[in-house]
């Protein structure tokens, strides 16, 4: 069966295991193997086999993972990278130029916005921060005939707000400029943005995709073949490409996203109601909440509502380290979309890299990567760290 076949006729989760990859023709091996081979024989000069002559510009097993993550996208191509951010740089290398301009999230994932504002504005690249749920907010902030890209996150990290991907793009397009969606938080399986409108999408691998938080990497899933020619040039250009170890262990975790995420989520709207009702607790952002500003627009172009869970202290910010500090099921740490549970102060961690800046987040807020753990010693663990 053909990734075509895969994408028009199969379920998710059929796709999820059996996309991009067939068994081996010589010993029907049904798992891609570990090409771990830096360079190809050739037959003669030029005469490639199945066009692999270097792993910087193609090797099996990332061809694997790439036609398996486009598959899950509805994309025409996905290419692999050994981190997020490494396929950001790559992606706005290869769409931007200095004296260009870009939209982005007034509510991002610290690294992304350090991303723009050290990395990517001294070599020429300016950037506007917009509230991704303001579609009017976004249209002010493009600046004709400048502004090539809009990125959007949704939902927003860490504060969970909620873009109308459906929205943006249109204003996008109107601009003549490209949407980007970071899908990490929703993963393919609860949002594909490509059906949307959205252009490019990007994606953490580290997160839900792999899901085991045992490997780094990073993915874009283009919908148009010209730009997914440009991408491809400035992949192999820059070579921040994901390894073959790598690939295979994000191919071994994207075979159980949808099963995972669906715990994820039953766990998370557990922990929801539990904080919900805790006198220790201020405000429970998540978008599957009816009064979060964005459920109408969650419940419009996501599955469900994710593992993600953010909430505010009563008590002020020692009181959130405090509490980071007492959770023991919850491990601190950063990261997130792993099988267990995370906690972590994203104003002293995650998000440090903003503070002072229009995206600092408030210093009472605690974020928790929900995980597929029994939700029962979940509730527990955070009846006591509360306390």
């Amino acid at each position: 069966m053909s990734d075509q076949t895969h994408r028009n006729k199969s379920g998710f989760e059929t796709r999820a295991i059996h996309a991009g990859y067939e068994p081996d023709p010589m010993t029907g091996a049904v798992i891609p193997p570990i090409y771990a081979t830096s360079t190809y024989k050739q037959d003669g000069v030029g005469g490639m086999r199945g066009g692999y002559e270097y792993s910087r510009s193609a090797n099996p097993t990332r061809t694997a993972l790439e036609g398996n993550i486009a598959a899950l996208e509805e994309g025409e191509r996905g290419f692999a990278f050994a981190s997020g951010l490494a396929a950001e740089h790559t992606l706005l290398k290869a769409l931007c130029r200095p004296g260009d301009h870009v939209v982005v999230p007034d509510d991002a994932y610290g690294g992304t916005y350090r991303l723009f504002a050290k990395v990517e504005e001294p070599w020429g690249l300016a950037h506007t921060a917009a509230p991704v749920s303001d579609v009017d907010a976004v249209r002010a902030a493009i600046r004709p005939g400048e502004t090539k890209l809009v990125w959007m996150e949704t939902p927003t990290n860490p504060l969970l707000n909620i873009g109308d991907i459906e929205a943006v793009a249109a204003v996008a397009h109107e601009a003549g400029a490209l949407l980007v969606v970071d899908n990490t938080f929703a993963s393919p399986y609860l949002q594909q943005p490509l059906i949307l409108g959205a252009d490019v999408i990007v994606h953490s691998t580290t997160k839900y995709v792999g899901g085991h938080s045992d490997v780094v990497g990073g993915a874009l899933v283009v919908r148009d073949l010209e730009v997914a020619e440009k991408v491809a040039f400035h992949q192999n250009s820059i070579g921040a490409v994901a390894g073959p170890f790598d690939a295979w262990l994000t191919l071994r975790g994207i075979k159980t996203l949808g099963v995972r995420m669906d715990r994820h989520c039953d766990n998370a709207e557990k922990v929801v109601e539990f904080l919900a009702g805790h006198d220790a607790v201020a405000e429970v952002i998540y978008p599957g909440l009816e009064a979060h500003p964005g459920h109408a627009v969650a419940s419009k172009q996501m599955k469900r509502y994710g593992g993600i869970v953010s909430f505010r202290v009563k008590a002020g910010e020692d009181e959130a380290l405090a509490v980071c500090d007492r959770a023991k099921v919850f491990t601190l740490g950063e990261s997130l979309g792993g099988v267990e549970s995370l906690i972590e102060h994203p104003g002293r961690m995650t998000h440090a890299s903003v503070a002072g800046t229009d995206l600092e987040v408030p210093a009472d807020l605690i974020r928790l990567s929900v995980g597929i753990e029994t939700a029962d010693d979940l509730l527990a663990d955070l009846d006591q760290a509360l306390r």
